[in-house]
């Protein structure tokens, strides 16, 4: 148990060093030396969990994916914008995630199939948003793949916005903002009356997390 737990926490070490490196130089100018170097671990260690550079970021990748969950909420409408939420806490607060996006940005990384993290992000939101639809709380003329896209697209681009403007210190800020314009066109008007968009939902959701984790 503890050689296992030991592997477990080199593999992440790795993870992380690699995650600063990535996201300092980008995919194309990172080395597997400056990830050794940053690590601080032997190069046998790192190829026994990573065969090359794009295994390394394809972990890194995993960063980036939806939350597993979030507290399950009776409006679908609500748990989509509390993923989001949590999404741009983590972005502010964890290497690795700010590395996975900058590499799904990557216009350099050729070579890396970039396409899984916006692939999953779709199929959460459309999941959600069918569950909204099947639940009453969505307008009857929304397509909800539609919809899926175009929250997509826009998260993707006020994440840019923010990196460059402020280093993801008004995310949150733009999120809501973003959710306030796209909602009032998906949602019944009862159903957008009672989502909360405040400023301290990521507290709560935060504070939910973790009293479930103790």
């Amino acid at each position: 148990m503890a050689k296992q737990d030991r592997a477990i926490r080199t593999r992440q070490t790795i993870l992380e060093a690699a995650a600063v490196v990535f996201e300092r130089q980008g995919y194309q100018a990172a080395t597997i030396t400056e990830i050794l170097k940053v690590a601080g671990v032997t190069k046998g260690a790192l190829y026994f969990h990573f065969q090359s550079k794009e295994e390394l970021a394809l972990g890194v990748f995993d960063a980036q994916e939806p939350p597993e969950q979030v507290p399950p909420q009776p409006l679908k409408l609500q748990e989509l914008v509390d993923m989001g939420l949590w999404f741009t806490h983590r972005l502010r607060t964890n290497q690795l995630t700010r590395a996975g996006v900058r590499l799904s940005m990557d216009q350099q990384a050729h070579t890396l199939d970039r396409r899984g993290p916006f692939l999953r992000w779709r199929e959460m939101l459309l999941g959600l948003l069918d569950q909204a639809q099947e639940n009453g709380e969505l307008l009857p003329h929304v397509n909800t793949a539609e919809a899926a896209e175009l929250i997509m697209g826009a998260f993707t681009g006020i994440q840019m916005v923010s990196q460059t403007l402020s280093d993801y210190a008004d995310l949150e800020e733009r999120y809501i903002s973003m959710q306030r314009h796209i909602l009032p066109s998906l949602a019944v008007p009862s159903v957008l009356a009672a989502l909360d968009l405040s400023s301290g939902r990521t507290d709560r959701i935060t504070a939910e997390l973790a009293a479930t984790q103790d």
